[in-house]
């Protein structure tokens, strides 16, 4: 079979998106880093966490909405862990999984570093569009995300 390579605009679109996400990427954590002292992960973890009551997650799921592996995932929670961020318990249900759990700490940690994040995306990404812009990019990403078997959150309600 003969491959299909990529057009000249379907090469630019790919190649710029990959240079896009990953500079865009970057330039969001160097903020998140400078302005909270947290790191992405850091972010996305209690992010995850305070996002649901009350403010727990078991382990495998959490490493399932990352896309990390446990054991990648339990050695972030405990460098987490040593700065107070999260605790670790047993599920109260079968008593053999380990739940995070958010503590006092890292909901402070988030809802500080909240407002400086957003106003990172915002400037770096968000307010570079236009209405347009970002509706296609919203169908864009629901498209790719439905192909690869996850629901996007604006089509999860």
């Amino acid at each position: 079979m003969e491959p299909r390579w990529l057009t000249d605009d379907e090469q630019r679109a790919w190649i710029g998106y990959r240079r896009m996400r990953l500079l865009l990427d970057a330039e969001v954590a160097r903020d998140l880093l400078r302005d909270s002292g947290l790191s992405t992960p850091d972010y996305d973890v209690l992010s995850a966490l305070s996002s649901t009551e009350p403010h727990r997650w078991r382990l495998t799921a959490l490493a399932d909405r990352m896309l990390w592996s446990k054991s990648r995932l339990s050695r972030h929670i405990a460098r987490m862990e040593e700065r107070g961020l999260v605790i670790r318990e047993e599920t109260a249900d079968d008593g053999r999984g380990t739940e995070i759990v958010l503590t006092e700490e890292g909901l402070r940690a988030i809802q500080d570093a909240a407002p400086g994040h957003v106003e990172s995306v915002r400037r770096h990404f968000i307010d570079l569009l236009s209405p347009e812009q970002l509706h296609v990019l919203a169908q864009v990403a629901d498209t790719v995300l439905v192909h690869l078997g996850e629901r996007s959150e604006s089509t999860a309600e």
